[in-house]
């Protein structure tokens, strides 16, 4: 029986040294206040968590820190996104070997590709993991966008369970979600925007896959429970508490404002791994007391403490 990943779920973010190497500490910090939140599962090795900048060791040594510090609380999920086939496959075989609970792999990125080669890449790596769950991940911000058609004819490889759909067009995810329905196939869907959370949920989507989980989580857990609680309003307005507060972080850099954000509710997140220019250290630090002040206000209007973590 396969994983099937349902719930919120943070993208985590990754805690770095000054040097550059993972801050096993904070790491450690901030999967027990994802978990201790409510979140249902994690999500290590993201887009948010700045998997790009990482060489293949270190991003082993962070599913590692990640998976321990879980205690086997939650089901732990990793990315193992990569230009090529062959390091998806290696990262993907580490984490079967260190006990993680699935995969996530968006299409090969940087060079443009084909549906056909976006569709092998998933077959090859479900033929090289065959009792791995793996999720799709759709994120046309940073890689070639899924097809309809691609996303119905994988949803048919047995352990593909699941997507994450990161387009933030709520046409879009009706359509895979029809695709799929329409064949018979088991998928669970996942938002990849925390602005769709509520929306989605109410189109039969299982949860959510987002950065601000591992921000605020108490208010994204609530916005999903009190959807399928029937309790609208409620969902609706943390919903929309919540969109100054992104629309700020995507105010600077990628993912700059997310790590500001962090640190505001007391997480030691470590240097920038982007060449900043002076001018953009000024920007970042003004994002920096813009989001204290609007997160001291989201979070008491969700009646949850701003300062959480060792720091």
């Amino acid at each position: 029986m396969f994983y099937k990943p349902e719930g919120i779920a943070p993208a985590m973010l990754t805690a770095f040294n000054d040097d550059g190497s993972i801050n096993e500490d904070v790491q450690t910090d901030i999967v027990d206040f994802c978990i201790n939140s409510g979140c249902k599962m994690l999500f290590a090795v993201s887009s948010v968590g700045e998997f790009i900048h990482m060489e293949t060791d270190q991003t082993c040594q962070l599913m590692q820190v990640v998976k321990k510090a879980s205690r086997g609380r939650v089901p732990v999920l990793v990315g193992v996104t990569a230009s090529h086939i062959e390091k998806s496959i290696d990262l993907a075989k580490h984490a079967e070997e260190i006990g993680c609970e699935a995969l996530v792999c968006s299409p090969p990125f940087y060079y443009t590709v084909t549906q056909e080669i976006i569709e092998r890449h998933y077959e090859m790596l479900a033929e090289a993991v065959p009792n791995m769950s793996i999720v799709m991940y759709n994120i046309p911000l940073f890689s070639t966008p899924l097809s309809y058609d691609l996303v119905k004819r994988v949803s048919t490889i047995p352990n593909v369970v699941a997507m994450k759909d990161s387009s933030g067009s709520l046409v879009d995810m009706l359509h895979f979600m029809d695709k799929v329905r329409i064949i018979g196939s088991d998928l669970n869907f996942l938002s990849g925007r925390d602005e769709n959370i509520f929306t989605s949920t109410m189109l039969g989507g299982k949860g959510a896959m987002v950065g601000t989980a591992t921000i605020f989580p108490e208010i994204l857990v609530k916005i999903y429970n009190a959807t399928l609680a029937g309790d609208y309003d409620t969902a609706r307005n943390l919903q929309y508490a919540i969109c100054l507060a992104i629309r700020t972080m995507f105010s600077v850099p990628f993912p700059l404002g997310f790590k500001a954000a962090m640190e505001v509710r007391g997480f030691r997140m470590g240097p920038p791994k982007a060449a900043l220019t002076e001018a953009d250290k000024i920007k970042a630090e003004g994002c920096r007391t813009r989001l204290h002040s609007i997160l001291s206000e989201l979070c008491e209007y969700a009646e949850i403490p701003l300062i959480r973590g060792r720091g």
